[in-house]
């Protein structure tokens, strides 16, 4: 999820990675802070140049992630995590290296209260959300399909199912069972061509409402019949996502229209606008 972080009232972009349980930072906008440079860029290609030894260990380490530029664009950029940027601060001389250092330490910290008082994740949550323009009414589903989504990868976790690919695959396979289509289909049906868009942020309430069902369904099933490694729990998820695919069709059948919808977030959006 997209966010922006302030130091000393300046901007900072930042990423966090729910999957990894990572911060990702701006590499160009964490040397602009450190150096006050008017060409930021300019300046870490000259430093990654004179100090070779970090422009190798940044090209390695740190993946390009997509954040808005100040025109409100989404591009590409070097982003780093703590170690990294603390490995940049070290080649960067600068007044203002250890107060960022406890700046990071700061989020840090931050990342940690939320572990232990979800209630303030919720709300940091809430917030983005609401400054994006979503309704309250969508925000309270959406942080609901997050806990219920979190119960469920908790639950693959201790059941012997491997964070990654092995995920994605189960969560095609309920996907595919509620809604009969998989996740990668969803987003082209709803106009998303980047790979840093959410399906679920694009979701209208009754998509994130069979969502959930589907991931709540599959995690209930793997507790009752003690789903153990990836098979066992493929099948779970087919039968989860089967128990939402049923209620969305006979919902379809009774009201006459369909769930799937190709809205996506600047419609949804909009809608919200105009109801208000």
């Amino acid at each position: 999820m997209s966010d922006i972080k302030l130091f000393e009232s300046k901007t900072i972009r930042s990423f966090y990675d729910e999957q990894q349980d990572k911060w990702y930072f701006s590499i160009v906008d964490i040397v602009q802070v450190l150096t006050d440079s008017v060409n930021p860029t300019d300046y870490l290609k000259k430093l990654r140049k004179r100090d070779a030894e970090l422009g190798s260990y940044l090209g390695t380490n740190c993946p390009q992630i997509e954040m808005k530029t100040q025109s409100g664009v989404n591009r590409k950029t070097l982003a780093g995590t703590n170690q990294e940027i603390l490995r940049l601060i070290q080649s960067i001389p600068s007044p203002k290296a250890e107060p960022f250092k406890q700046w990071l330490a700061k989020v840090g910290a931050e990342r940690i209260a939320e572990i232990e008082n979800p209630e303030l994740a919720q709300a940091r949550i809430r917030n983005t959300y609401k400054a994006k323009g979503y309704s309250d009414e969508w925000i309270e589903k959406r942080i609901r399909g997050i806990l219920v989504r979190d119960e469920l990868t908790n639950e693959w976790k201790q059941r012997g199912v491997k964070a990654g690919k092995e995920y994605s695959i189960l969560t095609a396979e309920i996907s595919k069972a509620t809604f009969g289509i998989v996740p990668s289909e969803y987003k082209d049906l709803k106009g998303l061509t980047k790979a840093s868009q959410n399906l679920r942020d694009h979701m209208t309430d009754l998509e994130l409402i069979f969502t959930m069902l589907g991931e709540a369904s599959t995690t209930e099933i793997a507790k009752n019949k003690n789903a153990q490694g990836f098979e066992e729990n493929k099948k779970a998820s087919i039968d989860g996502g089967n128990v939402a695919g049923k209620a969305r069709e006979d919902l379809e059948q009774k009201s006459g229209k369909k769930v799937i919808s190709n809205e996506n977030f600047k419609k949804l959006t909009d809608k919200n606008n105009q109801i208000e």
